[in-house]
């Protein structure tokens, strides 16, 4: 395993720390914005999403650190940090796969981005096989163009960290 690579501990770690940013935002919310805050939480992965994670691991797009991901934490909602920052359930991943098929993501022959989440601004989120995470560049996944926005799904979660303690101090969350 590579120094960069998810684990259980460094995702526990990474819950604990948002979740702590996450209450304070929520604490100060309403007398900040008017209104009262929607929902703003990490959910931990149960045990109804494990069955889903074998699946996930069977699935060769599906990189390790997404499969590791995916096993420690169940879906990230972010209502109100900008748009929003949602990670989507295992299990939603799956079936946009099975809907929609995967993404074609640069030159590659076969289409092989998993569609993990969004930024509440209609563009999306997407995992290659080997972890990068790139977001589309409008709504639609048809011929989507995608920027890399990390080189792998821990600096993506670092990322998502930051933009929260960036809205938390100034009310602005950055670009991811």
């Amino acid at each position: 395993m590579s120094e960069r690579s998810l684990s259980s501990a460094w995702l526990s770690s990474w819950a604990s720390a948002v979740s702590g940013l996450l209450g304070e935002m929520t604490e100060e919310f309403e007398s900040k914005h008017g209104f009262p805050p929607g929902t703003n939480q990490i959910r931990l992965a149960d045990h109804g999403d494990q069955g889903t994670v074998r699946v996930l691991r069977s699935d060769a797009r599906a990189s390790a650190d997404l499969v590791t991901f995916y096993g420690s934490i169940g879906e990230i909602s972010w209502e109100d940090v900008g748009n929003g920052y949602f990670i989507h359930p295992a299990r939603d991943v799956l079936e946009h796969v099975a809907v929609y098929g995967a993404v074609r993501m640069g030159e590659r022959q076969e289409p092989c981005g998993l569609v993990i989440g969004s930024d509440g601004g209609g563009q999306s989120y997407v995992v290659g096989p080997e972890g990068s995470v790139h977001r589309t560049r409008a709504a639609s996944l048809d011929d989507a163009e995608l920027d890399t926005v990390a080189d792998d799904l821990r600096h993506f979660l670092e990322l998502l960290e930051r933009s929260l303690a960036r809205f938390v101090a100034t009310g602005e969350p950055g670009y991811l």
